[in-house]
């Protein structure tokens, strides 16, 4: 049995076991931390936490503190805000907390609350040190973040299966010599067939395997094998993030392997289905400074690398070395802030026309790393811009490929993840569609089938169609094109028309008519008008001169009657002068307008034709029948409304076809 009087002596002994044991733990998971080793260090600290006192409010803030970087280096968000909040709870005296957790906020696309303590961090005393930069950026991001969402490029999106294991991840897809092979990142279990048994090696990094190179090959049926480790470039260490020149079968990969874990870059060649032995690059003088992420320029003349280099920016930054004369690398060029923030910028990509595209934290963007397109102007400077949606989500958006040629390609993202795996996507800009759906009739809007349309573009198309039996025609465009159009029918005038896809980003279906005049009849104007009791144009029946101006030049061998009829109201001989006086201003028009006065013939006829009802006023008029003629004595049989209305109809202006052989003999 205990002796009472020992107990408090018990009491003591065990709490100074129990601190002893946090502080060598803590020991351990700062070493851990310090090498990197950010699963492995955040296991430590649980463990120490466990030892720790609830009323030792400090230290457990500055262990749940810990907790959270090592979880949000891994890119585990979830984890490192509930450690992070933890934090703050306990009073967690570095108001550097707010800025990670709201960093952390950001990534999973909650952007209120990523706001919310962006701004607390800003507000704190201790913002204006090297962070504020990044925190006023990100705030920036977050701020306008819903309204990139909106801003939804044409791109389409979807998980490319065939690449993508169950509870891994795998990302950074490169085509080796050409499209029909690929190489790729992953951290999926293999297990080697030479063993019985394979242990499960977990980095101390990410808590997962370790990352390797696997290969895919397309077959005769175009689909792609199962993917395979490439066993001669795997170590125990890392491997990934491959690039390789379109048509090049030499590699360049990183490797993060030994006791120094120090980021490397390596090249090896792929022949006769072997490897040759990785050869390692030397970019930096110093050998502790990691370098990763290769991309070659499209001359091979340029490497571009990722690497934290303590003369940078800040994060890690894209840096580029020339190529030297003896098949060596000059001395590393840092692409300058135009590229790189106190951010990460990672995964540069050059594209066959000279483009970069790279994944960054440190630019406006979504959330998480964002993919940007940087394009170079004459004078060297870069011009940055994000791919927007759905290329880049709030998650994690790297590692871009695009096919030779091509708007379509693959990239790596952690989106919709729950345990923040990465996984590769396919994506694709589809062809813009620009289609002209027409029709041709006659003045009165009837179809006609059989009438031919030819379309010419500055692009070199040149069509020629048919329309169907509603009169009906369908073309589809090509982008950036200038086109003019001509409709014609026998027995009918031309009619010309132009559409333009210059400039267009969107789809679009065009609609046009084609309304030919017969050769035949008399062809009502419409909106031809004048002033009261004058002969005096108004300005509203130019758009309908102008009209007849374009179908003149549309149809430049015919000569045309202009004849003008007024009602009954009035005398005949003042009707009769005021009618060719209406005719000669419209004849006056196209005179100006550059239509030839030999083309044109000017009659006035008053009162004397009145219009013969044909069934499309029938149908406009239901007190009118087909065959009716709008003399005065008919018209007194009509309603006062349905009076006006008929002595309006008869005060109208037309045009015929005289001749369709001018200036042809």
């Amino acid at each position: 049995m205990t002796n009472i009087k020992n107990i408090p002596i018990l009491l003591i002994a065990a709490v100074t076991l129990l601190s002893c044991s946090a502080t060598r733990q803590l020991r351990k998971a700062d070493t851990l931390y310090q090498n990197g080793a950010y699963y492995a260090a955040a296991d430590s600290y649980k463990k120490a936490k466990k030892n720790i006192k609830s009323t030792q409010k400090p230290l457990r803030a500055q262990t749940n503190y810990k907790i959270g970087n090592c979880y949000q280096h891994i890119a585990n968000w979830q984890k490192a805000t509930r450690a992070y909040t933890s934090a703050i709870r306990d009073k967690y005296s570095n108001q550097i907390v707010f800025l990670h957790i709201a960093q952390c906020y950001h990534a999973q696309g909650n952007y209120n609350n990523a706001i919310n303590n962006y701004k607390l961090y800003l507000n704190s005393n201790v913002a204006n040190d090297s962070n504020a930069l990044i925190a006023r950026t990100a705030l920036q991001s977050a701020q306008i973040a819903a309204q990139l969402r909106q801003q939804k490029t044409r791109y389409t999106i979807k998980l490319a299966s065939q690449f993508n294991s169950r509870n891994a991840s795998d990302f950074a897809p490169m085509f080796l010599g050409d499209t029909s092979t690929m190489i790729f990142t992953s951290n999926r279990f293999v297990k080697d067939p030479d063993k019985k048994k394979t242990k499960k090696v977990v980095s101390e990094v990410t808590g997962a395997a370790h990352f390797n190179l696997f290969m895919a090959k397309k077959d005769k049926s175009n689909r792609w094998s199962k993917p395979e480790a490439i066993k001669q470039l795997n170590t125990e260490g890392d491997e990934g993030v491959p690039f390789a020149t379109y048509g090049n079968k030499t590699v360049y990969f990183s490797r993060c392997a030994g006791e120094s874990k120090i980021a490397e870059i390596l090249t090896s060649t792929y022949t006769a289905n072997k490897w040759s032995e990785p050869v390692p690059q030397t970019l930096f003088t110093d050998s502790t400074i990691t370098v990763a992420h290769p991309t070659l320029s499209v001359s091979g003349d340029t490497l571009f690398f990722v690497s934290d280099a303590p003369t940078g920016y800040g994060g890690k930054d894209i840096w580029m070395c020339l190529k030297l004369e003896d098949g060596g690398w000059g001395i590393p060029e840092n692409l300058g802030s135009e590229i790189n923030t106190p951010g990460d910028e990672m995964f540069p990509y050059m594209r066959e026309d000279g483009t970069l595209y790279f994944s960054s934290n440190g630019h406006v963007g979504l959330g998480g790393l964002d993919i940007f397109k940087a394009t170079q102007d004459s004078a060297k400077h870069w011009s940055v811009q994000n791919m927007l949606t759905p290329i880049n989500s709030y998650a994690d958006d790297f590692a871009i490929l695009f096919e030779p040629d091509k708007e379509a390609g693959y990239l790596s993202s952690s989106r919709n993840q729950r345990r923040a795996y990465d996984r590769i996507y396919r994506f694709e800009l589809p062809e813009l569609k620009f289609i002209l759906q027409g029709k041709v009739v006659d003045e009165r809007g009837t179809a006609l089938p059989g009438a031919t349309v030819k379309i010419i573009g500055n692009d070199g198309t040149n069509l020629k169609q048919r329309t169907r039996r509603d009169g009906t025609f369908t073309v589809k465009l090509h982008k950036n094109t200038d086109y003019v159009m001509l409709g014609t029918c026998i027995g009918f005038l031309n009619n010309s028309g132009k559409l333009t896809t210059q400039g267009l980003n969107e789809d679009k279906l065009f609609n046009y008519t084609f309304k030919l005049p017969s050769i035949h009849k008399y062809i009502k104007m419409d909106n031809i008008l004048y002033e009261f009791a004058k002969w005096t144009l108004t300005k509203d029946s130019e758009k309908e001169l102008d009209g007849l101006v374009k179908l003149m030049n549309d149809n430049p061998h015919i000569t045309i009657e202009i004849s003008s009829h007024t009602d009954s109201v009035g005398s005949n001989k003042s009707n009769i002068n005021l009618s060719q006086k209406r005719a000669q201003s419209v004849v006056n028009y196209l005179i100006k307008s550059g239509i030839e006065s030999d083309r044109l013939t000017a009659v006035g006829h008053g009162e004397e034709k009145p219009i013969v009802v044909d069934s499309q006023l029938a149908k406009e008029y239901n007190f009118l029948k087909n065959g009716d003629v709008l003399t005065p004595e008919f018209i007194e049989t009509l309603q006062p409304e349905e009076q006006q209305i008929a002595n309006q109809l008869n005060r109208r202006t037309e045009f015929r076809v005289l001749r369709t052989t001018y200036n042809l003999y």
